[in-house]
Formats: C-alpha cells, structure tokens, sequence
C-alpha cells in the first residue's frame, strides 16, 4: 500500500503560503515597502498601475543584495533578520519569517534590480510562477528595485476576489499611509498611473501627518508625549471639535510598526469621556516604544496585531497621558487651584490703604428754581450770539421755531405755571366725550359641533419618537425618523434618476477640507451629487469649494452629509451607477432624516404622515426596517378583556 502522506511541491507550497501573506495588491505593498526600510533606505518611490493589479514597484536606495542574497531571497524561510529563535523576542525589523517574497513570486511575475554600493555591476533576476526565467549581470544604481506584474495571474479564482479599483487603491493607499507616518525620516513617494500622489520628504511626525493627511490637520493636533519605565508615548490626537464619523484617522504605532488594538483604542475613547458626541470617533497617531521582549509581534499572519506582557499598566498610561494632553491645551476641562499671577497685588501697593474717593454735593442746588434757571441759560448764552441768552428770548425762540401753533405761549416764570388753566372741568369733559365703541358680539359659529370635531388634531407624538395617528379601524404608530428617511430616500433617488434637482446659491461658498483619500472619493462622487443639486465652484488636491446645496438642506449640514456619505461608502464606490445613486440617496436620508427626540408640530406631524403614505414603499424605510405599525380596535379590546 502507498503511502497517503506525501510533500508538497515547492511551487504549491509557495502558492498556500501566499493565501496568508498575499490577499490583494495591498498585501504586496505592505511586504515591499517594509523590505525597503529594513534595507536602510532612505528615499523610498511606490509605483502602481490599475490600483496595483497590473503593477507594483517599490524602489529604495537601501544597502541592496549581492549575488548570492539575490537569489537566495526568493527562498522559503530565507531571512536575514533573525538566525536563532531568541532573536524573536527581541526584533526591531519588520519581516522576519522569509515568507514575503517566495509567496509574491509564486502567484506573479516578478523582476528584481539590485546592486550593493561597493560593488560595480548589480543582478538582474526574471521570476515567473516561482519559476527562474533569467538572472544576469546588469549596470544599475545603488539599491533595489522589486516590480510585481500580473498578480494572481496563476490563480484566476483568487484574482476574480479582488475588489473595484477605487476599493483596492484605497487599500494601497492605507498600507503606504502606515509606512510613511511610522517613518517620517525616510523620503517617500507614491505614483498611481502616472500622476504623483504624494512626494514627502524626511520631517518630523507632525510635518508628516499634515503631508499625509493634508487639510488644516495641522490645526487640529494635540501633542502627547509621556515617558516612563515601562513605556514612551508620543504622537498627537485631535481636538474633540474635529472628531468624525469613521475611524479613518486611528492609527498606533509600537516600535515603529503599525498595529490594531481594540483595547488601546478603549483608553483613547476613555480619555476623551464627555467631549464627543454620540457616534463620534477622534482622530490620533500614536507612537509608543516598549521593549522589544515585553511584546509578542508573531500571533497573525499580517503582523498587525501585538500581545503585550502588561495591558493593564500600558492602558492607564495612555490615557492619563492623553486627558493630560487634552487638558494641558485646554481643549478638556480642568480644575486648576494654581493662583494667577495677574490678580496678585504689585509689590509696592502692597502695604498701601486703599484711599476712599470723596464726593462733593451741593445740598442748596435746586435746578428748579428760577435764579438758577436764568443763571444756567444766561451763562449758556454769554459766550455765543447764536445761544441762549436770557429767559425771554429763549421763549421767543421756541415760540418763533413752532409756528404751527395757532396761540402765542407766553414766557413762563416757573415750572408750575406750566400746569395753570389744567383744572377738573376739563379733566371731566374728557371722560364724557361722545366717543363710543362698538362692542362685537358673537352669535354662533361658523362650524357645527361635528366639524369642530373633525377638524381637531388628529396625530399625536409620543416620547418625541412616535406619531399615533387614528384610522378606521384603530390606529397607526408611525416611527418618525424612518419615516422621515422613507420620504427622503425616494425624493433623492427620484432627483437624480430624472436629473432635475433644485439648487439655492450660497451667497459664501463653503471650504470644506479633507484628506487625499477622501478627496479621491469625493471626485469620484461629484457626478452623482450634481445631481442631487450641489453645485461644485471647484475642487483641489486638499478641498472643495460649494456654491450651491440641495433646497432640503441646510448650509450647517453640508459637512455632516458629505461626512457621513463618506463614512458609509469606506468600503468603496459601487461599481453600477444605480447601486452608486442608491448609497448616496441612503447615506443622504440617513443624516438629514429628523431624529429621535425632535418635537414635531401638529402640522409637520401630519405632513410626515401623508408624505409616508404617498411613497412607493410606505411599510419599510431605506434600510429594510418597518416604518409602522397598525393597532385595530380589536387588539385593543383584547388587552381590556383580560
């Protein structure tokens, strides 16, 4: 009998090997880049054509590969970052396993140039399918080139997997992001079909998030920086005012290498507590240097993912760090008991009596009186011809200036004199005058008792959620914010399938910044949401610039539609323009549908009910939840009858 247990061939071996290190054009950036900066390099330049399918190059000036190395590189389990399992404890590197590139060789074609500085010529090698085309002498510059052609060209199942080209860019683009923010001392440079990207010379972590992430970024770090035993924490966060919808903008780095953390993640959510709002997620890049034999780095594949020896003690020092940070720069509240120094009293008033003002009065001042009267106008009148200059002409003046009056008022000697003749008669007189009014009485109504009735409100909201509205046999609870989004989704959906959407100019147009991936989405976009009716005046490598909205929506929601249409499409544009029309009306409905918890009037109550029923599909909202309920007056009986 044969044996059953047999090896694999090398070729296939490579191939299963490569369903874990190589998922997408991604998976080959990461690998390539990271070779590049443990080759010492310090200007790194990332090709890619068709989000990476057709081509990925990376180029770096590092130390490069001999003769021997270059060929051996290709190997299974071929490394020169570790020779004994101790030095797994104590990496500094990234890759380590010697999986990356006999995995990426199996499944594309591959040509490699690489030279070492001492030497005069470099190789030159051809791979196929893990199989050795060519390797020649060739006269190249100092460093490594890696170009990857034609991925998953052996494997056309795992090829039809791969997403969209604006899905897979994305990724490439995350992955690149990553590497250039963990190492803001190497010059990195990114080309997508020809147009650069990014071009990022060796700055500081702040210079290179604002490169990267570009907008007014730099406005809105905070800088962390926490140095202990145990740990060293540096990297900023972002003010709570500029936190989004998406968790686009999260990124920790131990030891130079991006990682993900759920439970790091909580202690940055703990530190902000009370200055987000609901849903909102901040933005940080986070460099923490720990130990290396204090951190497990080889428990998954992608090496994203770290074992810490102490978590507990690592959290509380985050987010300490972070709530000082935060309060530090005033961006969090804080109890300060320090004394300032600008209410102290000056040394030389610091033994002085505070002196008491004295304030003189005249008691014997009358203004009334008539010496006074005559003195004050007389010396208001002495120093100019065209003033006041005795009691008499001051009347004459005022009796010359009002002509309309038909009787002279003579000059009066006190203020008295000016309530003489002002008796009861006169008093008595007018409350006598014929005047009279006419006293309107209502006799009957303009409806009958039944009509009034008909007439009353016939919705109610409870809990400021639902609206109760009677019907013939029984009654309807409608869920306002579902209903609301049923109502706009076919609105928006109508708008841009017959093209005819209505815009209001802005009489300021709107500067909205994003990031260079959001930027690219948003262009994809613009299309679709012209038709909606925003009018685009123009749009940059960093912002856009509105000058017109949809009537529905408001100057202050545009940011948070365009935001959250973002946040909803993060795993790419779909392919079909309907299916693209559809998220965009859904992700629209969604951020301008009336909340739970907003009071509605007796008529935005009845104009919610009637627009629900006039839709196409009034039982369900956009997102397949039921928008009502009905409750017959027999179910109700029931309920009573037990």
């Amino acid at each position: 009998m044969s044996s059953i247990i047999q090896l694999l061939p090398d070729h296939v071996a490579n191939q299963i090997a490569a369903g874990e290190v190589v998922q997408r054009p991604a998976s080959v950036v990461k690998e390539l880049l990271e070779n590049a900066v443990d080759a010492k390099a310090t200007d790194i330049k990332l090709i890619i054509k068709d989000a990476g399918k057709s081509l990925v190059q990376v180029i770096d000036n590092g130390v490069g590969m001999t003769v021997t190395d270059a060929r051996l590189c290709f190997e299974r389990h071929a490394t020169s970052k570790i020779r004994q399992a101790e030095d797994l404890f104590s990496l500094a590197t990234k890759g380590f396993r010697g999986e990356a590139l006999a995995s990426i060789a199996a499944i594309a074609h591959m040509e490699m140039k690489t030279k070492q500085e001492q030497d005069e010529l470099g190789t030159h090698i051809v791979i196929e399918g893990s199989k050795f085309v060519s390797q020649e002498v060739a006269v190249l510059p100092k460093g490594t080139s890696f170009a990857v052609k034609n991925l998953f060209f052996n494997i056309p199942a795992r090829r039809n997997f791969l997403k969209s080209d604006t899905v897979e860019f994305r990724h490439v683009m995350d992955e690149f992001q990553r590497v250039a923010l963990a190492h803001p001392n190497i010059h990195f440079s990114f080309y997508h079909n020809g147009s650069e990207l990014y071009n990022l010379p060796a700055a500081g972590y702040r210079q290179r998030i604002v490169g990267i992430m570009s907008g007014k970024t730099n406005e809105k770090l905070v800088p962390v920086n926490e140095d202990t035993e145990i740990i060293n924490v540096q990297g900023f966060v972002c003010k709570p005012e500029f936190a989004k919808k998406n968790r686009g903008e999260q990124f920790f780095f131990v030891n130079d290498r991006f990682i993900k953390s759920g439970y790091l993640h909580h202690a940055v959510m703990a530190a902000y507590d009370g200055l987000l709002k609901d849903g909102s997620q901040p933005s940080y890049f986070l460099y923490l240097q720990v130990p290396p034999n204090t951190i497990d780095i080889n428990i998954h594949p992608t090496k994203t993912e770290i074992k810490f020896d102490d978590e507990q003690a690592l959290y509380a020092i985050l987010r300490a760090s972070i709530k000082h940070s935060l309060g530090q720069f005033n961006v969090a509240p804080v109890l300060d008991f320090d004394r300032d120094s600008n209410l102290d009293t000056p040394y030389h008033y610091k033994d002085v009596e505070a002196e008491v003002p004295t304030i003189q009065v005249d008691g014997t001042f009358n203004p009334f009186t008539d010496d006074k009267t005559n003195q004050h106008y007389t010396k208001a009148g002495s120093g100019s011809s065209s003033g006041y200059s005795s009691g008499s002409s001051s009347s004459s003046n005022s009796s010359s200036s009002y002509s309309g009056y038909s009787k002279r008022v003579e000059p009066t000697v006190s203020w008295e004199s000016l309530y003489v003749g002002l008796d009861t008669e006169n008093a008595e007189s007018i409350e006598s005058s014929p005047f009279t009014f006419e006293n309107e009485e209502v006799t009957s109504s303009l409806f009958n008792d039944d009509e009034v009735e008909q007439a009353a409100q016939k919705t109610y909201q409870i809990h400021k959620k639902y609206i109760v509205s009677p019907i013939k046999s029984g009654m309807i609870i409608v869920d306002q914010q579902r209903a609301h989004q049923r109502i706009l989704y076919e609105q928006f959906l109508l708008n841009m399938t017959v093209n005819q959407a209505s815009s209001q100019k802005l009489l300021f147009p709107l500067d909205l910044f994003y990031s260079s991936a959001e930027m690219k989405l948003i262009e994809e976009l613009k299309p679709s949401l012209e038709t909606t009716g925003f009018i685009f005046e123009e749009a940059k490598t960093d912002h856009i610039v509105i000058s017109g909205i949809p009537v529905n929506i408001t100057e202050s929601e545009v940011s948070i539609v365009i935001e959250q249409l973002l946040s909803d499409l993060q795993d790419g544009i779909p392919a079909s323009s309907y299916s693209q029309n559809d998220t965009i009306a859904k992700s629209m409905a969604k951020s301008l549908a009336v909340k739970t918890g907003s009071y509605l009037t007796e008529k935005e109550q009845d104009n919610l009910v009637n627009g629900l029923f006039a839709c196409k599909d009034p039982n369900i909202s956009p997102f397949q939840k039921p928008t009502f309920i009905t409750m017959r007056v027999e179910d109700i009986d029931k309920k009573f009858a037990l």
